[in-house]
């Protein structure tokens, strides 16, 4: 067993997995999307793009971009999330706050699926 590929695989499905806990519930109540869950999800993603930059593979500059994508919309997400916090209109923004943290999920799923259809063609 590949202890780096190891750590790759629990990353990307990690940043998955906690997209996916964020983007979970009413679409525009602030109490079903906890801000802390952004900010891991975020962590998450920039380190499995880091793991990424290694790979000089085509499949592997895919991934790269996937990540790039996902961290872009997480970002936008939680810039937008922190100005309206607090706010009046905060319960009418959380759903663009929700579509972003979308975008970014939709991006995960691409990249698992990479990394499904990269492991399914490995030859020993």
């Amino acid at each position: 067993m590949n202890l780096e590929k190891v750590v790759f695989g629990f990353f990307i499905v990690l940043a998955l997995s906690l997209n996916y806990g964020f983007f979970i519930g009413d679409m525009d109540n602030p109490a079903h999307h906890h801000p802390y869950e952004l900010y891991a999800a975020i962590v998450v993603s920039l380190i499995a793009t880091v793991l990424k930059f290694g790979d000089r593979t085509q499949i592997g500059a895919v991934h790269l971009a996937t990540s790039l994508v996902a961290d872009l919309h997480l970002i936008a997400a939680a810039i937008l999330y922190a100005l309206i916090s607090g706010t009046p209109d905060e319960t009418i923004m959380m759903n663009h706050v929700v579509s972003l943290s979308g975008g970014a999920l939709l991006a995960n799923i691409v990249s698992v699926i990479l990394l499904i259809a990269e492991t399914i063609n490995l030859r020993r």
